[in-house]
């Protein structure tokens, strides 16, 4: 009997150098787990808790032994609390671990460690500790005061909940990360499985076999963090984060053949799914349209890029910032990449409109004058390069200020979309067309001499004059003034020209409206179909 007691002591000895080894491989270990901290108090904890216990058992004395048992509750009532918060971080709950939290499960264990070690005075944690009879080598049984009750329900109430997280988690977990979940819940379990054989005296010879079984569990956790980087994340945690993230994400390995994925991934790729592993990127982008495809087949996978793609899903096309990261390996080789798609649609629908309001006159839905200008200048500097001709037409409604006092603003509104749309017969595919002010408009007409603009002014003129806007108040006749200039040999600035065109167009004012000018030279001429 004195030799196997002496065995237990031993064996609970090197469980004790396992946990201590296990607390300060954790310490100076580099990990971004947020629960490390946890992890280590409780191996720290469980060290003290064991070598205590192994005092304990090598103790002659009431005194001696008494003293190892208050020194065991340094440590062991604060075991199963730092296992607990621990858990938390690992499925992801760390949100939850806050100071009220920590209060509630570590002031149980200090006012313990307070208590045992002034039971003399108030008998409140044992009531009483006496030898065995019959024991071979003294061991000492107690009488459990009410404090003992409470902190029994608080570590078996801590344990219960860690396994109960687990096993919540279980389905969630990925297979890769399966062991690090069982070795956990297998940490907890057994502990757990052995204090509750001790509570109720079935085991060997009345032994505590906890110290014995943390012996297996710390073995377990030392190979998880050699083997399976127990300590590196939160799998768990991580797996959750990758889960909820609004950005779809794809994991792709070397030949580009889906991995992994997260939800948001599979409301952007049609078909995207469990029976998608395995197959290639490309493949999985084409119905999203050729530049989807494109962008997979030749972008630098070695390289980390981002490029915004129109995303076709139906009938419905969506922007996607797509960024594509290389992926590696323990060893820092290219394993893979990771494929983040960013649904920008409602910033890109944004900018287009922001960039419609800068450009695009709100009424008319044609250039304003600002955008006008910048496109017609850029056209006048390729005709000068080009040594082509260009001409630009200047119009403006006639007595327009008498159709908003006779009609209202509203039908002056609909008379300058009236001459929008009769303008726009007219226009080639490269011609510029503004709103110039007002009632005026301009157009810029890239390769068309003066004699060919004046005769499509002319045309204007007559489709105006013979097209009528048709109200609810009935028709309204409409014409309209033209100045028409051409860049001459030296070709001048644009604002010259529109200057001049502004001269031949109040000619046609002066000399009756609804007529054609033209600015040729120092002169300005009324323009009729015979020239």
């Amino acid at each position: 009997m004195n030799s196997l007691i002496s065995n237990y002591i031993v064996v609970v000895s090197i469980s004790g150098v396992l946990n201590a080894l296990l607390a300060l491989f954790a310490y100076y270990k580099k990990s971004d787990f947020a629960g490390i901290k946890a992890f280590i108090l409780s191996s720290a904890a469980s060290a003290v808790y064991i070598f205590g216990f192994a005092l304990e058992l090598s103790g002659s004395t009431m005194q001696e032994i008494s003293f190892w048992i208050k020194v065991e509750y340094l440590g062991m009532p604060f075991i199963a609390p730092s296992g607990l918060i621990m858990i938390m971080y690992f499925v992801g709950l760390d949100r939850l671990v806050g100071r009220k939290l920590l209060t509630v499960l570590y002031s149980v264990p200090c006012i313990t460690t307070v208590l045992v070690w002034t039971n003399d005075l108030h008998h409140l944690y044992y009531q009483s500790m006496h030898f065995r009879e019959g024991a071979p080598r003294p061991l000492v049984d107690v009488v459990m005061g009410p404090w003992y009750i409470v902190q029994g329900s608080m570590t078996f109430g801590c344990m219960l909940a860690g396994m109960i997280l687990i096993l919540w988690q279980w389905n969630r977990m990925k297979l890769g990360y399966m062991r690090q979940m069982t070795t956990i819940f297998i940490g907890q379990f057994l502990p757990a499985l052995g204090a509750f054989l001790y509570l109720i005296d079935s085991t060997p010879y009345g032994m505590d076999p906890v110290p014995i079984i943390m012996s297996i569990t710390s073995s377990l956790y030392i190979w998880a963090i050699l083997s399976r980087g127990m300590l590196t994340a939160a799998p768990i945690a991580r797996e959750n984060l990758f889960a909820s993230m609004r950005d779809g994400v794809l994991v792709v390995d070397r030949a580009d053949l889906l991995v992994d994925y997260n939800r948001a991934a599979t409301e952007m790729l049609e078909g995207l799914g469990s029976p998608a592993i395995g197959h290639s990127l490309a493949q999985l982008f084409l119905p999203a349209g050729a530049e989807a495809v494109e962008y997979v087949m030749h972008s630098d996978p070695l390289v980390s890029g981002e490029r915004e793609l129109a995303w076709q899903r139906g009938e419905e096309t969506y922007y996607y910032q797509v960024r594509s990261s290389p992926v590696q390996n323990h060893n820092r080789e290219y394993a893979g990449r990771m494929i983040v798609l960013i649904d920008v649609t409602e910033r890109r629908l944004l900018q287009e409109k922001l960039l419609q309001l800068a450009t695009v006159d709100s009424l008319t839905g044609i250039y304003n004058r600002t955008h006008f200008v910048e496109r017609s200048r850029g056209l006048l500097e390729e005709a000068k390069r080009t040594r082509t001709p260009l001409s630009i037409i200047l119009l403006d409604i006639d007595f327009f200020k008498s159709i908003n006092d006779r009609y209202g603003h509203q039908y002056g509104d609909l008379a300058l979309q009236h001459i929008t749309a009769v303008c726009g017969r007219h226009l080639r595919a490269g011609d510029i067309f503004g709103r110039y002010g007002g009632e005026e408009f301009v157009l810029c007409l890239p390769g068309i001499s003066l004699k060919d603009a004046a005769m499509l002014a002319e045309a204007i003129r007559q489709d105006i004059e013979h097209s009528p806007l048709y109200t609810m108040s009935g028709a309204i006749h409409v014409t309209a003034s033209f100045g028409v200039v051409e860049a001459r040999r030296e070709y001048p600035a644009l604002e010259e020209m529109l200057s001049e065109a502004d001269h031949a167009l109040y000619s046609s004012k002066r000399n009756g409206r609804n007529a054609v000018h033209l600015y040729r030279g120092d002169a300005i001429v009324h323009f009729t179909n015979n020239g």
